[in-house]
């Protein structure tokens, strides 16, 4: 998994309320177990019309916004189906954080095991980085996962809280198989003395 450590670039601001994982990926993508490809298809409804050409107006398909690395969200993001292959599409596309009031849990916990940093902000601060957002290419955003700050293109600092553990495996680039191999001494030490011991399992 890629490390999380601090990013500077382009936030796309979406300011809707309950998006939920069809929206981010609709269910007509799900049938690939592969993490990557999604992202042309992510917000499918919103960002193509029924020819499949793209709308002009949506944020994602804006010529500032297409290589948003930053995506500031209204509250609930995140909700409906436990698909993870809706952090799959974001990540894929190239949105490296989403900044939101509030997510679905699921969801948040599927942010951190693929290599995305959820951020939970007051709504006050949300709407403050909505704004900046809207600036467009030129704005751009830092998260700093290490100090646990968003800068906004203005200089104004917010602070986030995240847990030690999953902030630990985002700086380090640790999924949950990287995390298994970090034991692998103690797994081969145990598998060796339990084939000393019972022989016969």
């Amino acid at each position: 998994m890629e490390k999380f450590e601090k990013i500077t670039g382009i936030a796309a601001p979406m300011p809707l309320v309950n998006i939920d994982t069809d929206m981010i990926i609709p269910k007509q993508f799900l049938k690939t177990i592969k993490r990557s490809g999604l992202g042309v298809n992510l917000f499918d409804e919103m960002r193509y019309d029924d020819d499949g050409k793209e709308i002009a107006d949506f944020v994602l398909n804006k010529p500032q916004y297409r290589k948003s690395e930053i995506l500031v969200a209204g509250e609930n993001f995140g909700c409906g189906s436990s698909r993870e292959h809706a952090p799959w599409a974001i990540k894929d596309f190239g949105i490296r954080c989403v900044i939101a009031p509030s997510f679905a849990d699921i969801f948040y916990n599927n942010c951190f095991k693929n290599g995305i940093l959820p951020i939970k902000l007051p709504q006050s601060q949300v709407d403050v980085l909505i704004r900046d957002a809207e600036k467009g290419e030129n704005a751009r955003m830092t998260v700093d996962l290490e100090a646990q700050e968003v800068t906004t293109s203005d200089g104004e600092v917010f602070s986030f809280e995240v847990d030690p553990f999953r902030k630990h495996c985002l700086l380090n680039g640790l999924d949950d198989i990287a995390l298994t191999l970090e034991k692998v001494a103690s797994i081969d030490a145990y598998e060796a003395r339990l084939s000393a011991e019972r022989p016969w399992v």
